[in-house]
């Protein structure tokens, strides 16, 4: 692992500011030639390259292959046309019934809070999202709440994006309470992957509107490997609990990264070590760009099923697929 930030905790958002814009940018802190991390200029302009450093710290020095960095590393075989690739590819589209909201679920809707990420992940499904569309100034939230006034079924709501926690503390704390005021709502869920690659952004100011509101969260981070995960965020996580809140992951199966049997145990032991449960483990979604990274059906089954006989089934992510269309996510039963 290379040295990158001090021990000394810095705020989340200067951290982000120092966060790695290029493979240029990357290859002095893992000691790898342009050769190993070409420019991938193409690829960059179509989706733009954001690396936080924490994260960088993380990732083997020397090593071209290393997961963490081919989950971020911009690339240009993303510009080939793979026929069955869509730059929308779970149809979110035509369950956008009004701005920022995403409602595929009877009882939950999902609820886009911004368009920015701390890291641009290379498979993401959401990286042509027209986020333009659907950003939601801060007095637009009062259609947010208009609409749940307008469905009393949804009890969930699911803070997505982009990343929700890339919102300033002060704006969560009023949107939260907000929701707070409606009886209909039982839970808060937040997505996010900010603090896998931040740590830090598990802050004084966040334990303390989280502390504060009457909703159990849920927060669903988003970790692929088990290198992800060190001593840092199992003491967050440490945090979380104490304020109460239930902490899942959910991830990817991806392509050379974590497709193996060896992989998804340590994710999963790693992950558990840390306070966190394993929740889903997703196929890949058909995103333009992403081919590469993706696997097939029949192969994650085969995979997850000699998983299953490694580990305890608390600890067995479920093996999901997100279908257009479907009124629920299919759970794919692994193939012993």
């Amino acid at each position: 692992m290379i040295p990158i930030q001090n021990t000394t905790e810095i705020h989340w958002s200067t951290e982000l500011a120092q966060a790695i814009k290029s493979p240029a940018e990357l290859r002095p802190l893992l000691g790898l030639s342009e050769q190993d991390l070409p420019d991938a200029q193409k690829a960059m302009t179509s989706f733009k390259m954001l690396v936080p450093r924490p994260f960088v710290s993380r990732m083997e020095f020397g090593n071209a292959h290393d997961p963490l960095l081919k989950q971020v590393l911009a690339d240009d075989i993303e510009m080939l046309h793979v026929e069955g690739y869509s730059k929308d590819p779970l149809d979110e589209g035509n369950h956008n019934p009004q701005k920022a909201i995403v409602h595929k679920y009877e009882r939950r809707i999902l609820v886009i809070t911004t368009g920015t990420c701390a890291v641009n992940c290379r498979y993401c499904f959401r990286r042509h999202f027209p986020y333009g569309d659907n950003q939601l100034a801060q007095k637009e939230w009062d259609s947010v709440i208009d609409y749940l006034k307008d469905h009393p079924e949804v009890n969930e709501v699911i803070l997505s994006g982009g990343d929700p926690l890339m919102l300033k503390d002060s704006q969560l704390r009023q949107h939260i309470a907000r929701l707070n005021d409606l009886p209909q709502l039982k839970r808060l869920r937040i997505h996010s992957r900010l603090p896998i690659v931040i740590p830090s952004r598990i802050n004084d100011e966040l334990l303390d509107w989280i502390g504060k509101t009457r909703l159990d969260v849920v927060l669903v981070l988003h970790s692929n490997h088990a290198n992800e995960i060190d001593q840092s965020i199992a003491d967050k996580v440490t945090l979380l609990k104490q304020a109460g809140v239930t902490v899942l992951n959910q991830g990817v199966l991806l392509k050379d990264i974590n497709d193996s049997v060896e992989a998804q145990v340590e994710l999963s032991e790693a992950l558990f070590d840390a306070g966190i449960l394993p929740y889903y483990m997703f196929t890949f979604d058909p995103i333009e760009g992403g081919a590469h990274f993706d696997i097939s059906v029949e192969e994650a089954q085969r995979l997850m099923g000699q998983v299953a006989q490694k580990l305890p089934g608390y600890l067995m992510p479920k093996l999901a697929k997100e279908i257009p269309g479907e009124p629920a996510k299919t759970v794919l039963a692994p193939h012993l």
